[in-house]
């Protein structure tokens, strides 16, 4: 397993980062050998959040009785909108949702904690010092925002940089090869594709760690759907149809095929592979059911792709 650095952590972060936001980790229940299976690959991220279903407290229930918690690098996030829609960016709810997340977690701080939306309407001060607040507590080491725009980024650390306050050194939009094509879940940021250039390269300028969702564009590109894209619709969920159903997406799909058997890799770890050769500091968040399947997705952190390989991932350059 390749390794990266977080601002504000002392704990290597795995390139590769378990998601728990679907089954079984969502559901629960104990999962200790699925954990433990993929922690002994070197995963030891794992990205979690309040509205995941039961996934805080199937982690919880497995760091506390496995002792790991020491060696586990732990993301977690608040203020989701409610069941409702409405928004909930504003300090109550962090605070409510932390106090949540420890217990449910069965510890005393998270390792990275993020504001799951934004709400442009909220003044970035007052978040920035309730995440100061926690940090200066011990319980949050880093932290950061999830769907909040480079610019809005830009704007909470100009500001903690004014007031002598610990900035945002974390962020997690959606990025991978395939572009979103609509918003899955609403609230959503992507930083794929063209539209995203401004925004990775700000990341990658100011060393930003990247913490990518979807970055197996929600299944597409995770190998069971076939290089000609025929049975896309058969196998993806409608989230993923939603989200990246499009012809160009499939021609991504195809273009992704040709370097993965060119490389004698699977579509999966070419297009992981293409989110970590991104220029930034990023980690690919990856959810499985298996460690064995976490396994060949570990893969992905040992290959280094050419920047013609690149080019023609992104379609800009024929081989």
């Amino acid at each position: 397993m390749q390794y990266g650095k977080i601002e504000g952590l002392e704990k290597p972060v795995s390139k590769i980062i378990c998601g728990t936001a679907s089954a079984p980790l969502n559901g629960g229940k104990d999962c200790t050998a699925l954990l433990e299976g993929i922690f002994a690959l070197g995963v030891n991220t794992f990205d979690t959040a309040r509205v995941y279903g039961g996934a805080e407290r199937t982690l919880g229930r497995w760091l506390q009785n496995s002792g790991r918690r020491n060696g586990a690098v732990i993301i977690s996030k608040c203020c989701h909108p409610d069941i409702f829609g409405r928004k909930r960016v504003n300090v109550r709810a962090m605070r409510a949702d932390l106090g949540r997340t420890l217990r449910m977690l069965c510890t005393d701080y998270v390792d990275v904690y993020l504001l799951h939306r934004d709400d442009r309407g909220v003044p970035v001060g007052p978040l920035v010092e309730e995440f100061n607040a926690m940090h200066a507590a011990g319980k949050v080491r880093a932290f950061g925002g999830s769907n909040w725009s480079h610019e809005r980024v830009e704007e909470a650390n100009e500001y903690a940089y004014a007031h002598g306050l610990v900035p945002f050194t974390v962020t997690s939009p959606n990025f991978s090869l395939a572009e979103q094509v609509g918003d899955l879940w609403g609230g959503g940021v992507s930083i794929s594709g063209a539209a995203g250039a401004d925004a990775r390269a700000y990341y990658a300028q100011r060393g930003v760690a990247v913490v990518a969702y979807s970055s197996l564009a929600c299944g597409l590109l995770s190998g069971k759907v076939v290089p000609d894209g025929s049975n896309a619709l058969k196998v993806l969920d409608k989230f993923a149809v939603k989200g990246y159903y499009s012809k160009e997406n499939l021609a991504c799909l195809e273009r992704c095929a040709k370097v993965a058997n060119n490389r004698g890799a699977s579509v999966a770890q070419v297009a992981l592979a293409y989110v970590l050769c991104s220029g930034m500091n990023a980690f690919a968040v990856v959810s499985c059911s298996s460690a064995a399947r976490m396994q060949q997705n570990c893969a992905a952190a040992e290959i280094s792709l050419s920047a013609e390989e690149v080019a023609f991932l992104e379609g800009v350059q024929s081989r």
